[in-house]
């Protein structure tokens, strides 16, 4: 596979988990063709966790990178002249820039974001709709896409805004393979409003991500919410109070998404036929999957196939600028 050059560019009080987050994802694996490199203006930058890190890159390869990502920093203050020129001439050229977080205010000083939506951590979405009028802000999303332009909600959700990167990238299967790696989901509904504030859990509560991990090996099983909530040990009413608290949707909502994404997988990695996906899915017969594909993505199983299953076998050289 062709190479794809990524330049996470690291800003004085970067946040350490919203840098881990796509120097982990996109750290090189014999399935990506990600060449990963973290830069910064000096080689030398403060976190805001009270510790200093060396960076091997500088703006020479910000420039040569196919994707630029602008990990979170804090407090939150105009970077440095020199970073918003380079994210303005990277953009220019074409290249995909991307941030996590509170990275979101480097892009906007930028002009990257002007007439596009964007998100950014709940805390500070007044700050960027006051400070850039001229950008869209989405308040209550994981991530928004706007095509070479992408921006995610706080800390975590570059989580889900890597991986989405990937499955664009690569195709379900490996974004589903490094999740697993991960122990992170796939794809997660719901918007950053479900952590604003967050449910205070009671004493004594376990989470439910054994269960939702249980399920998700047994995708093609009857999954009511009576099973689920036998598995959990506890009530079907206190299962899906915790459930939504959790996830910020339905258990039913939440399994039908991870059974599409487990049709999307199989779609594009296997010749089985469109009933069998549906069985193996979960989704019972060929006409259920062609219903749900429909309402969800707005197109067949046959045609996401065409569309996918070919250059699934070959992904990278379209990476490539």
């Amino acid at each position: 596979m062709a190479v794809h050059r990524v330049a996470v560019l690291v800003l004085d009080g970067v946040t350490p988990l919203d840098l881990g987050i796509p120097t982990q994802i996109f750290n090189a694996r014999p399935e990506t063709p990600y060449e990963m490199t973290v830069c910064a203006l000096d080689s030398k930058v403060a976190t805001n966790a009270g510790f200093t890190l060396v960076a091997d890159g500088g703006l020479k390869q910000v420039r040569a990178a196919d994707t630029v990502i602008v990990p979170g920093f804090a407090p939150v203050l105009r970077p440095p002249q020199a970073a918003l020129d380079v994210l303005a001439e990277v953009r220019d050229q074409g290249r995909r820039v991307v941030s996590i977080c509170t990275g979101a205010f480097a892009l906007a000083a930028a002009g990257v974001l002007d007439g596009m939506h964007a998100t950014t951590h709940w805390q500070h979405i007044e700050d960027l709709e006051r400070d850039f009028p001229a950008v869209a802000v989405d308040r209550d999303v994981l991530y928004v896409d706007e095509g070479d332009v992408l921006t995610s909600a706080g800390v975590c959700c570059g989580i889900d805004l890597c991986l989405h990167l990937v499955r664009r990238d690569l195709g379900a299967a490996v974004a589903n393979q490094i999740a697993r790696g991960l122990v992170a989901a796939p794809h997660r509904e719901g918007g950053q409003a479900q952590y604003v504030p967050a449910p205070v859990a009671v004493a004594g509560d376990a989470s439910l991500a054994s269960t939702r991990g249980w399920a998700l090996q047994r995708l093609d099983e009857s999954l009511t919410l009576r099973v689920l909530a036998k598995h959990a040990g506890i009530s079907q009413r206190t299962f899906m109070r915790r459930f939504t608290e959790e996830t910020g949707t339905t258990p039913l909502q939440w399994l039908l998404n991870a059974r599409l994404s487990r049709a999307r997988e199989l779609l594009e990695t296997t010749d089985h036929s469109v009933d069998r996906v549906a069985r193996d899915c979960g989704l019972g017969t060929a006409a259920n999957l062609r219903l749900h594909f429909r309402r969800a993505l707005d197109t067949t199983p046959t045609a996401y196939r065409r569309t996918f299953w070919c250059s699934s076998q070959m992904r990278g050289p379209e990476l490539s600028p």
